[in-house]
């Protein structure tokens, strides 16, 4: 195992790709902390801005403990093994990820699991904005793999998905599954507007407060229990809605019943 302890508190934006446990496998210390990174626009060795640490338990496993809320692309495109960090992480957490899991124990950055195609990231704190969400421009959301975060979200969580689940047992922003194709998205508690948004395929499911529904899904029915996956699903009642028609859509959106009285009105339609 690898315990990396950053050697100050950072003032400018960390470019660190290589902390990954398939780049650290079979190497010395000494060459991890050879490990080129940036800072700014610097360009320096990872034993620069972090102590080291390795024992032989288990070289797929990377612990980070500090706050690192500056360093970005942690675990970008790994396949196996595991970090974990303790402390806040830094934007572009896992992007690309295909396999392995990532923990935080505490915030993470904006485009957490960006694009990422397996794997799994758990965040035991918040998350900021395009999470599971691709680049301004792309249309390459996340294709597979697990999110789940404790706290809250930002705005865009599953962007463009097309795969996977992605779990959020606080509250979401606006536009969760903003042009989603397949995939599950679950906010526990309360989500913004324009969820859904031009969404064609998959599923969406609010526990919480949701101010209302736009006017291109209509009332399907209600129903007691939705499946989030295998082995869990959220107890409702819940309205279903079909949509996004704009985009001659059929993705499902379920929203709470107890939660959203306001809704009411749509039962007239069943």
């Amino acid at each position: 195992m690898i315990t990396l302890y950053p050697l100050k508190e950072f003032q400018h934006p960390i470019i660190a790709e290589c902390i990954n446990p398939e780049v650290f496998q079979g190497k010395t210390i000494q060459e991890i902390g050879a490990l080129k990174i940036w800072e700014g626009n610097k360009q320096k060795k990872l034993e620069e801005l972090f102590k080291i640490e390795k024992d032989e338990t288990d070289n797929l496993t990377i612990t980070i403990r500090g706050n690192i809320s500056k360093v970005r692309r942690i675990g970008t495109g790994m396949e196996n093994g595991e970090i974990i960090i303790h402390g806040d992480a830094g934007m572009h957490l896992g992007e690309e990820m295909k396999g392995g899991k990532i923990t935080v124990h505490g915030n993470v950055g904006s485009w957490a699991g960006s694009m990422m195609k397996g794997g799994t990231i758990e965040i035991h704190g918040n998350a900021s904005d395009y999470l599971g969400a691709p680049y301004r421009g792309s249309s390459e959301g996340m294709r597979g793999g697990k999110i789940v975060v404790y706290g809250n979200v930002g705005n865009e969580t599953g962007a463009h998905m097309r795969k996977g689940i992605i779990k959020i047992y606080g509250s979401a922003g606006q536009f969760a599954g903003f042009r989603m194709r397949k995939g599950t998205i679950y906010i526990q508690k309360d989500a913004g507007n324009r969820v859904g948004a031009c969404m064609t395929g998959g599923k969406i499911i609010v526990g919480g407060f949701l101010e209302s529904v736009l006017p291109t899904f209509t009332i399907e029915g209600t129903k007691g229990k939705v499946k989030i996956e295998e082995g869990e699903k959220a107890t409702g009642p819940f309205y279903l809605f079909i949509g996004d028609h704009a985009e001659k859509g059929n993705g499902k959106i379920y929203v709470s019943k107890e939660k959203n009285p306001h809704l009411s009105c749509y039962e007239k339609f069943l």
